[in-house]
């Protein structure tokens, strides 16, 4: 069968693209090496990565001082700040925005307190202005951003609406996707945030040697994030691992044993309240002792009908109350050994609060892999941008224990 010019075209951008997967990722290399990683001829290469320098993916790597006599090799890398993405997170309290280039290394961070009561409008402003902030500091325009994603708090359909439940007061009316692509040219998508905490858990986390991971968000309210055989887990609506909407679960209630744990201050915060039961617990205060493992026992409920399901590796303790770890993992040990066949590894989280704008920024980066593999390369001045489908120096200031 003969092969036509479009045929040739497509595996030359293909072989590209092979290169471009043998840069990221990788310190500067060498033709020779390339065309180990890539399994390319290194004639090949060598033509394909000079184009690659041309059009912006790559960049000549300079010889040190201290070279060895004679012409070194010539290495490349890859262009990390050819485009950037955007992992938004918009939680009860706060507004969390991060820039990363496409090796996923952060640029721009921006946190920002947010009215635990504001309506949706309040909270997507918040959102532009966090935005703006960022790529003002990082002297770009939404142009340059190539992919966008968004965690939010509660169940996400399709179209990137929160209908089913949400802490958000108002957002089942919101619309996110629709207020970000019109400032935005590249694709936006929305996600729920415990399922980008398993992400980031899975990327940059505790969990990176694990394919099977339950991730625990655990606070004020509780959620699960699943990653079966390496892959996020949604569901057919959006919902899965929103095990503790069973009431029988008692994952509503497990909360409230900390905050009535008698000796809490009277003018405590929700969040306050359990950050002092956790301090008292770990200073031996016996009544708070009692309370962290009536808590563990409810959440334990909820954790051990997901390990008799779904079987993972690894459960991760995350969220506002990860930070109490040391006395909750032992307590929910136990539990859990009362009703599980198989006791699977738990780990804390390292990621904290961050972990569902890293999530979102992951999920990003994911995007713009799945556009090059679709689409091939463009010049990284002008990438392409998909505007018919709306898919689904740190500036800080403290946030509350339990977003």
């Amino acid at each position: 069968m003969a092969t036509t010019g479009t045929d040739l075209s497509r595996m030359r951008e293909m072989n590209m693209l092979s290169i471009v997967w043998a840069l990221r990722g990788n310190p500067p290399s060498t033709v020779t090496e390339l065309a180990g990683r890539a399994g390319l001829s290194r004639p090949a290469v060598d033509v394909l990565v000079q184009s690659l320098v041309t059009d912006g993916w790559a960049e000549v790597e300079e010889p040190g001082t201290n070279s060895v006599v004679g012409r070194p090799a010539r290495r490349f890398r890859f262009r990390a700040d050819a485009g950037h993405v955007l992992g938004i997170d918009i939680g009860v309290h706060k507004v969390l925005v991060m820039l990363s280039d496409l090796e996923g290394n952060l640029v721009q961070t921006l946190r920002r307190p947010v009215d635990p009561e504001a309506a949706p409008k309040a909270r997507l402003a918040a959102v532009d202005r966090a935005i703006d902030k960022v790529l003002r500091g990082a002297g770009m325009a939404p142009a340059d951003i190539w992919a966008v994603t968004v965690g939010v708090t509660g169940p996400v359909d399709a179209s990137g609406r929160t209908t089913l439940s949400t802490p958000l007061p108002g957002w089942h009316t919101a619309d996110p996707v629709a207020h970000l692509a019109a400032r935005f040219s590249c694709p936006v998508q929305v996600e729920n945030d415990c399922k980008l905490a398993a992400v980031a858990e899975r990327w940059k986390g505790v969990a990176s040697d694990a394919d099977d991971i339950v991730f625990l968000l655990a606070g004020l309210r509780t959620g699960a994030g699943l990653i079966l055989d390496g892959a996020l887990r949604r569901g057919h609506g959006g919902a899965a691992g929103e095990i503790g909407a069973l009431k029988a679960v008692r994952w509503l209630s497990a909360p409230g044993h900390l905050e009535a744990c008698p000796g809490v201050p009277a003018t405590a915060a929700p969040g306050e309240a359990a950050a002092w039961v956790f301090q008292a617990a770990r200073d031996g205060d016996r009544q708070a002792r009692t309370a962290v493992r009536r808590y563990t026992r409810d959440l334990a409920v909820g954790v051990a009908a997901l390990v008799l399901a779904l079987d993972p590796q690894v459960v991760v303790y995350g969220g506002g109350f990860s930070r109490s770890a040391d006395v909750v993992l032992e307590p929910l040990r136990h539990e859990l050994t009362k009703h599980c066949l198989r006791l699977p590894e738990l780990r804390a989280s390292t990621l904290g609060d961050e972990s569902v704008a890293l999530g979102a920024v992951r999920l990003a980066l994911d995007e713009v892999d799945s556009r090059l593999l679709s689409d091939g390369l463009a010049a990284p001045s002008a990438p392409r941008r998909d505007t018919s489908r709306a898919k689904t120096r740190t500036d800080r200031t403290d946030d509350r224990l339990t977003d």
